[in-house]
């Protein structure tokens, strides 16, 4: 039976950490080895998490002094564990009790090309109440286009966002080949993706596992506003997607990612990063009529 590492995450998650760590000790699974890693919180979320550990003798209590981020924060309890696939468990999420269970039966029927295994999963807000459901489906409970990717999905990664990140459960080979998360940028999900998908395979599995919690703090809210601390990072990615295209198919599909986050920067003012996500654009060789009045709007902040 494969070791799963649940890594569970917590920078000020006081008031959801229960609730969630509660979702990890009623897991089916039996072969768990979890690590709770604290991000210097400063709401009280410590002393929750030392009370779990001393309940759960078995389980591992990283509290790092200063607050690193979650790419060094992850990568630190994944360098001291050791097991054959990873779970990035943000500690304001719910696991559903068979979703270990259910991801590593699908992980073993993909075969070891596969290096992410990802679900659908329920909305919640911050009283634990339903919102939706991350893909729409039609009448009969099916996804709708554009229906989520499997197999070889690095353009899609490049061109749209479908993807819904605690529901990722991954292999540690691909971890270890791609050296985990890359400390420099301010979140990991959008490079881990191209990164991955370049050389492994994704598996879509269409159940509902996991309970995503919603926040008015969530980046989405963030981006591209005075103070986004990821539009930085969002550039770097680019810039490694741009160096890992080899065809047309992907350099269209990079450009239609950069196209979005340019509207976006125009939008909101950001010059400096206008200008960047265009120098992008032309060198993918996919510009249209319409982007030459981004550029020109660019220049002008």
């Amino acid at each position: 039976m494969p070791l799963v590492t649940i890594v569970a995450l917590c920078h000020n998650h006081a008031r959801f950490l229960a609730m969630a760590l509660d979702s990890v000790a009623a897991q089916t699974y039996p072969n768990l080895d979890v690590w709770l890693v604290d991000d210097a919180s400063t709401d009280g979320s410590p002393a929750i998490l030392r009370d779990y550990a001393a309940r759960y003798p078995g389980w591992h209590l990283l509290l790092l002094p200063d607050n690193v981020g979650n790419c060094r924060a992850f990568n630190q309890a994944l360098r001291r564990s050791q097991s054959d696939f990873v779970i990035d468990f943000a500690t304001d999420d719910v696991l559903l009790p068979t979703r270990v269970t259910r991801q590593v039966a699908f992980m073993q029927a993909q075969g070891a090309r596969c290096g992410v295994a990802y679900h659908d999963c329920e909305l919640i807000d911050e009283q634990g109440q339903h919102v939706r459901f991350h893909f729409r489906r039609d009448a009969h409970g099916q996804p709708v286009h554009p229906r989520p990717a499997s197999g070889g999905v690095f353009a899609d990664v490049l061109s749209r966002y479908f993807i819904s990140t605690p529901t990722m459960m991954m292999r540690r080979t691909m971890l270890t080949a791609l050296g985990g998360y890359d400390e420099a940028l301010a979140y990991e999900d959008f490079d881990l993706w191209v990164r991955a998908a370049h050389d492994w395979e994704f598996g879509f599995q269409d159940e509902v596992l996991t309970q995503k919690r919603l926040h008015p703090q969530s980046m989405s809210r963030k981006a591209y506003r005075p103070g986004d601390p990821y539009v930085a990072s969002t550039i770097r990615v680019c810039e490694k997607a741009l160096a890992l295209c080899r065809t047309p198919a992907e350099l269209a599909a990079l450009a239609t990612r950069l196209r979005w986050e340019l509207r976006q920067a125009v939008r909101f003012r950001r010059g400096p990063e206008a200008r960047k996500l265009y120098h992008l654009l032309r060198q993918t060789g996919q510009r249209r009529l319409t982007d030459y009045a981004l550029g020109a709007l660019a220049a002008v902040f």
